[in-house]
């Protein structure tokens, strides 16, 4: 008889999850995976995948904008926000649904419960207070967003999660906070016809991105009327008499609005996990302590994803659950790779980055060369759209090695993803002068930029 009920229990039934239990139960390996909401995990069900498309709803108005300048008449437009909604919500169930029978086709047995750890190798099922036992764990519980409860009247204001719920879509709206979910969220209210501001503690908005795309893009969005309010944030939140609510900010502003989404950062799920009683380590911020390997201070435990705050990105989580497998299951210690990360923000216009930023490239090489083009994109001439691309390669002088690549403006992921294999693989300026240009398209800059626009030497412009 088999020492435990199971070879491997995972928590979790995000994306790193499902896929080291998918993948374990497909090597013949006895499988739980316990979910206590939806499978798919945030990406699939209120992060990544929701936000995009609502992203591509947000941009028709100026679509629809665009083309009469290339002869189109369009006629009057109006948009229905429940009916995206209802669109929305059939295309995750459909998402969920796959991920499902991916993991019942390869034998994992799912479980539609909270599991918490009652020892290092057991874990109780609170639906049903039944208690199983497993040979490894894997915690893959991801993260949620910073409820803000130090903030008078926090409870009055929604976050990304409620965002896609929303009954009706409001008026106005005032989003709190600078990274890549709040700047989002900004362009695809507004988008949809919501009068949008966004405040922020910080100088600028997108803290660590490249200073060139994070002032193109605060740039682009108070243009297409976005007000933006920067070094300030909101001090209470109370219901307006009349409707709606009113948040005081600490440099005196009163912002009366129908909703205040709060985006300030996301925090591990770990709460009531049963970490401690497990033995298991986490830090000040809750999230779990692991290893090279996504190794707990309990051996046989591993955590994986957003839980263990190292990169919060889905690809990253499932990169980290591939090493897993090849770590515990086919004997070849693997320890997941975070460098040269390729990122987007589904901002309008969007950024793609990989690699350093100047700034931080400024840091760790003694001189760079630094390659810039800032231009207005062919699709826009006959549009009549002002909006700029920035296009921008950070090399390290000395090797001539690419160290950052970063784009502002249309198709700018899908750029990055390119250029994340091309910097992964080590290229040279030289290299991207050697390629020939795809004519006419807006990528072709990267090829075509054979001049430093500037250089920086030991931290200093020159």
């Amino acid at each position: 008889m088999a020492a435990y009920d199971y070879d491997l229990f995972v928590i979790g039934g995000g994306s790193g999850g499902v896929r080291a239990g998918r993948v374990a139960a497909s090597l013949g390996k006895r499988v739980a995976i316990a979910e206590e909401y939806r499978f798919g995990g945030t990406c699939v069900i209120r992060g990544c995948v929701p936000k995009k498309l609502f992203v591509y709803a947000s941009q028709y108005a100026e679509h629809f904008e665009d083309a009469a300048g290339y002869g189109w008449q369009v006629g009057e437009s109006t948009f229905d926000w429940k009916k995206l909604i209802a669109a929305k919500d059939k295309e995750i169930t459909r998402l969920e649904g796959l991920y499902r029978k991916g993991l019942e086709n390869n034998g994992a047995e799912i479980l539609e419960t909270r599991a918490e750890l009652v020892d290092a190798h057991t874990i109780r099922l609170t639906k049903t207070g039944k208690t199983v036992t497993a040979e490894k764990i894997v915690i893959a519980t991801g993260g949620a967003p910073n409820p803000h409860v130090a903030l008078p009247g926090h409870e009055l204001c929604i976050s990304s999660n409620e965002a896609f719920h929303l009954p009706e879509l409001p008026r106005s709206i005032l989003i709190a906070g600078g990274g890549y979910i709040a700047v989002e969220f900004a362009n695809i209210f507004h988008g949809l016809g919501v009068d949008t501001t966004l405040i922020y503690r910080g100088k600028e908005i997108l803290s660590r991105f490249d200073h060139d795309m994070r002032q193109g893009l605060h740039k682009a969005m108070v243009e297409k009327g976005i007000r933006i309010i920067l070094t300030d944030v909101i001090e209470d939140v109370t219901r307006a008499p009349a409707g709606g609510l009113v948040a005081k900010t600490m440099c005196g502003e009163t912002i009366a609005v129908d909703t205040v989404m709060l985006a300030l950062g996301r925090d591990p799920n770990t709460d009531g996990l049963g970490l401690e009683a497990a033995g298991v380590e986490v830090n000040e911020r809750g999230a779990i302590v692991v290893d090279k390997y996504s190794r707990t201070s309990v051996p046989h435990i591993y955590a994986l994803g957003d839980v263990t705050d190292r990169v919060q990105l889905t690809p990253v989580a499932i990169h980290e659950a591939m090493c897993f497998i090849e770590t515990v299951y086919k004997d070849n210690p693997t320890a997941p790779d975070h460098e040269l990360i390729p990122t987007a923000v589904f901002s309008q216009p969007e950024i793609g980055t990989v690699g350093l930023s100047e700034e931080e490239a400024a840091k760790r090489y003694p001189e760079l060369e630094i390659y810039r083009a800032e231009f207005r994109p062919m699709k826009a001439t006959l549009s009549g759209r002002a909006e700029k691309m920035i296009m921008k390669l950070v090399v390290d002088a000395a090797s001539r090695k690419v160290v950052g690549a970063h784009v502002l403006g249309h198709d700018a992921g899908e750029m990055a993803q390119l250029l994340g294999i091309s910097l992964k693989a080590g290229v040279t300026k030289d290299d991207f002068d050697r390629t020939m240009a795809v004519h006419p398209t807006a990528a072709e800059e990267f090829v075509t930029m054979y001049n430093p626009s500037y250089r920086v030497r030991n931290g200093e412009r020159i």
